[in-house]
């Protein structure tokens, strides 16, 4: 016979914002976030935490939301990538990334980082890499 799923009430501050979700205690963060509150910057790539797109801030520090379930982060204050912009505005760093077609953000064998790098270059003011 399977064992009953258990709900229970998640409580975080996501992007400075108070949020209640009712959720699986098997339920992963990454899932709550993208399928429960709609906020989907934060993908799901590998499903193995080595790909880094689930990647929040959770009390400060980075963690992969795919390998952390829900309510391990009950209590916790999440930044998450739609959380980076200042009323409603980008960032000069992601205004930089867009106009630069930096859009490969994590480790991937796929693409090469030359975007990146001016990206970053502009954003700090440092101008065009070539």
């Amino acid at each position: 016979m399977a064992e009953p799923v258990t709900q229970t009430t998640v409580r975080l501050e996501i992007n400075g914002e108070p949020y209640e979700v009712e959720t699986s205690a098997r339920r992963l963060l990454v899932h709550v976030l993208r399928d429960d509150l709609n906020l989907t910057g934060t993908h799901v790539g590998c499903d193995t935490g080595n790909c880094g797109a689930c990647t929040i801030h959770l009390d400060g520090e980075a963690v992969k939301s795919c390998m952390l379930l829900a309510v391990q982060a009950d209590g916790a204050r999440i930044t998450t990538v739609e959380g980076l912009s200042r009323d409603g505005e980008l960032t000069p760093l992601q205004q930089a990334f867009s106009r630069q077609h930096a859009l490969q953000g994590n480790i991937c064998r796929c693409t090469g980082y030359w975007n990146i790098v001016e990206a970053v270059q502009e954003a700090a003011g440092a101008g065009s890499a070539t």
